[in-house]
């Protein structure tokens, strides 16, 4: 199947760092379809061989695994083009579809993935990796130059809007230009290994689904920490903040695919339904259950790997009053026979202790314990980052005697382990390549995006009164696991963050 991707912000930093690396590792690995080419598209004045020049001095920034060696990097710059677009010249627009419609002439290296074709591409993939605010008018440009035609599908990066009113009109323009089939609306947590196997831990397995369910489990726990500050993104950053950031939208994909039904078959449609109904079944915030169930933070000055580490406010571009969160932790439940009762923890920040991406399903203890002093209860974690696997918690004899305690071990899968380079694929490699195929699985569908957006707003109208009812923005100090007042919110059922346990 032969196809043009078209980047869109081609010489930005999400093409640069995430999607130029992620199609090169496709590249490497065989995996991109042969009759492809790769179409940067930018305001900057580039030719072909200058963006190729400037991309390769880009990948040096790259980390080492990732980075291609000279000759890997010669012949995937084959597949490599450059055209400067105005997205405010709709005479611009005409110039793509016109180049679109050019047959590809690269000349067979070695056979992989680059190949000559004698006319246009089978498939049309149009990646937005712009500012959001910029979706509407390059879809209306895109259709009024017939670029929206069955071939062609559109990738809209997040953030998706700013609150659901922004999110419901950028839909909107969307779906007057392109059937909801052809938007791939991305979130790339979806992409990573562990998440799928998360659907095959689940759908694929009878060990779990009996106990995937509240008379078995006690709490889940899903916690996205980064150790990193805002860096030169303050200003950005300043205007979304933590729950726009990470909640609105990874933090509760993981939550659905947690609590989500089984689907009746292995379909979009079908998959995307039943997380749909997980966040219908969210139980919905007031002012007084956001005052009660939400911390907010924000980073002052630490120690970040035994350096000190600027505070939130000391950042370039961050106004010296923001009250910008950079932390949020949250307790919710989803109001469903399986999972009544059973409280659902989403935490993430900046300038956190470690760099660490998991979801925590804690078990309940067992009913009646015969052993002296066992009673810590059975853990499943998946690990999302920097490690990419899944850890079992267990209790285990250690045969020393009849009344001796019962000791905490592990079954681990690590998949670095278990799987070799050429079996694993990134998160982003594997969302591109399956937006290639039209796929659409592991992308989000416009109803879930709102509803998400929905859930979300209360806190953030509760927070813009800020009557005094919503809380204050909790400082925390670089390097620490946040406010105390996280603690406090899980401690408050008899719970505890795994850092605590």
């Amino acid at each position: 199947m032969s196809f043009d991707l078209v980047i869109f912000g081609g010489t930005g930093d999400l093409a640069w760092r995430k999607l130029m690396p992620a199609l090169f590792q496709a590249f490497r690995h065989r995996k991109l379809p042969a009759g492809g080419r790769i179409l940067a598209v930018g305001r900057d004045d580039h030719s072909r061989d200058s963006y190729r020049d400037w991309l390769d001095q880009r990948f040096s920034d790259v980390c080492a695994e990732k980075r291609p060696e000279h000759e890997e990097f010669t012949r995937f710059a084959q597949l490599l083009h450059y055209l400067r677009v105005d997205l405010s010249v709709p005479d611009d627009y005409a110039a793509l579809a016109q180049w679109l419609e050019q047959p590809a002439n690269a000349s067979p290296t070695n056979g992989d993935n680059v190949a000559a074709r004698s006319g246009p591409a089978e498939t049309v993939v149009l990646y937005l990796a712009t500012s959001p605010h910029l979706f509407t008018q390059i879809c209306e440009q895109l259709g009024r130059v017939g670029l929206n035609g069955p071939r062609v599908r559109i990738v809209l990066e997040k953030p998706l809007g700013h609150d659901l009113a922004s999110a419901q009109q950028i839909n909107r323009v969307v779906r007057s230009v392109f059937a909801e089939t052809q938007a791939f609306r991305i979130d790339h947590y979806l992409g990573k290994s562990p998440v799928q196997n998360l659907m095959a831990l689940r759908f694929g397995n009878a060990l779990f689904e009996p106990l995937w369910r509240r008379e078995s489990i006690a709490n889940i726990q899903i916690t996205l920490a980064e150790r990193i500050g805002v860096g030169s993104r303050g200003d950005f950053y300043d205007r979304t903040g933590a729950l726009r950031d990470m909640i609105q939208n990874h933090a509760l994909q993981l939550l659905t695919m947690i609590a989500m039904e089984p689907p009746s078959r292995n379909d979009a449609d079908a998959i995307r339904t039943e997380k749909l109904k997980v966040l219908q079944a969210l139980k919905p915030f007031d002012a007084d259950s956001v005052a009660r169930d939400v911390v907010r933070g924000q980073y002052r000055r630490g120690n970040v790997d035994d350096r000190p580490a600027p505070g939130y406010l000391d950042e370039a571009g961050v106004p010296p009053d923001s009250r910008t969160e950079t932390f949020v932790a949250l307790r919710t439940e989803v109001q469903n026979w399986r999972w009544a009762g059973v409280p659902f923890y989403l935490r993430t920040g900046k300038r956190l202790a470690e760099p660490e991406a998991q979801i925590v399903v804690n078990f309940r203890p067992a009913p009646h314990s015969i052993f002296p002093g066992s009673s810590a209860p059975n853990r499943l974690v998946i690990k999302l980052q920097p490690e990419d696997g899944l850890e079992l918690q267990l209790l285990a004899a250690k045969g020393s005697g009849q009344a001796e305690n019962l000791s905490p071990v592990s079954l681990d899968l690590d998949f670095d382990k278990a799987f070799s380079a050429e079996q694993r694929v990134g998160g982003y490699e594997r969302l591109l390549l399956e937006a290639i195929a039209g796929r659409l699985n592991l992308f989000v569908r416009s109803d879930e995006q709102e509803e998400a957006w929905r859930w979300v707003e209360p806190v953030l109208q509760a927070w813009q009164r800020d009557d005094g009812r919503a809380g204050s923005v909790r400082p925390y100090a670089a390097g620490s696991w946040g406010p105390a007042a996280s603690s406090a919110l899980v401690a408050r059922d008899g719970f505890s963050w795994p850092e605590e346990a």
